[in-house]
């Protein structure tokens, strides 16, 4: 029998969306890597403040400051991957919030537009939740289906109760949106479908109920961004489209606010496009780790203790 040999040489590398992070592992890996001690005071110059100091001394979890650090952590690991394993990603995708150091490896955004960007985009974000929504947070669930998820929103919409997907993570894994009030009941429902509910987040993204946020940031955030095309192409989260363009990017990150993130759409599009290898740039516990992706791809995960491991050397003759 011939041996089956897979074709799928192409490289991606992708950035994760953003989630609770270890502040003492970032942190080194930006000091100690030269690279990314240079992007760290990049950010430093164009914040007008010490970007680290600023996160260690943040009690958000997700605010300016931890937004700005992940995004100055993931481009730095992904430089550091392409050095030390001398890849050469031919494209890239971003997941959520990781779509914006996907747009600045891919060189549609500059890095100081990205710093500035990210660090209003948080305030616009953080002001809007303040005074809509409040009562909207999103629900992780493992173990699920499809039909079990719209059977489960189709019994709140019954009772007049709204609630949306926000992501597709995996086949088996969603992110619901909905009411607080109602978060106990859908809990008990999941497990009672044999899913797993695991973490709740605040605040909630990628609903069109959001809108007006999107509209606040396209006038108030992006207004005065330059976006230039890609280097190399970038695939949306949404719904797996390759994007060449500038103004493709702009709006993706702009629908961000919007639209379901669906991952396994970009695995789809990745796999048809020859990728093999999926480098996974940042702190992450979810996006590179799921199914879709680790049954498709040679995932290569770098984190900052990837980094900062010892390596080892060639003797010397």
């Amino acid at each position: 029998m011939a041996m089956e040999i897979d074709p799928r040489t192409g490289t991606a590398v992708l950035f994760p969306g953003i989630g609770p992070s270890s502040f003492p592992d970032a942190a080194k890996f930006l000091l100690i890597d030269a690279p990314a001690r240079e992007l760290l005071a990049h950010a430093d110059d164009v914040l007008g403040y010490s970007l680290l100091d600023a996160y260690r001394t943040s009690e958000e979890e997700y605010g300016d400051a931890a937004r700005v650090a992940f995004l100055v952590t993931c481009l730095a690991l992904a430089g550091w991957a392409e050095k030390e394993y001398g890849i050469r990603p031919e494209i890239c995708a971003g997941a959520s919030f990781g779509g914006t150091p996907a747009a600045v490896r891919a060189g549609a955004l500059s890095f100081p537009d990205a710093v500035r960007l990210t660090a209003q985009w948080g305030r616009c974000i953080r002001e809007y939740f303040e005074r809509e929504h409040r009562d909207v947070v999103t629900q992780s669930v493992a173990r699920t289906s499809p039909e079990k998820i719209r059977a489960v929103l189709a019994e709140l919409a019954e009772k007049g109760e709204w609630a949306e997907v926000a992501c597709r993570v995996d086949d088996d894994f969603f992110m619901v949106s909905v009411r607080e009030r109602n978060v106990e009941g859908l809990q008990h429902r999941l497990r009672a479908e044999g899913s797993l509910p695991l973490y709740v987040m605040r605040p909630p993204m990628h609903s069109p109920a959001f809108a007006p946020l999107r509209e606040r940031v396209e006038s108030d955030v992006f207004g005065g961004v330059a976006f230039t095309d890609p280097a190399i192409p970038v695939v949306s989260d949404h719904d797996g489209t390759v994007l060449t363009t500038g103004d493709g990017i702009r709006t993706l990150l702009l629908d961000a606010t919007v639209r379901q993130v669906h991952w396994p759409e970009v695995v789809a599009t990745l796999r048809r496009l020859g990728v093999g290898k999926a480098v996974v740039a940042g702190q992450d516990a979810l996006w590179g780790r799921v199914g879709c992706v680790t049954g498709n791809f040679e995932v290569v995960p770098v984190k900052p203790t990837t980094a900062l491991r010892p390596r080892r050397r060639a003797a010397v003759a």
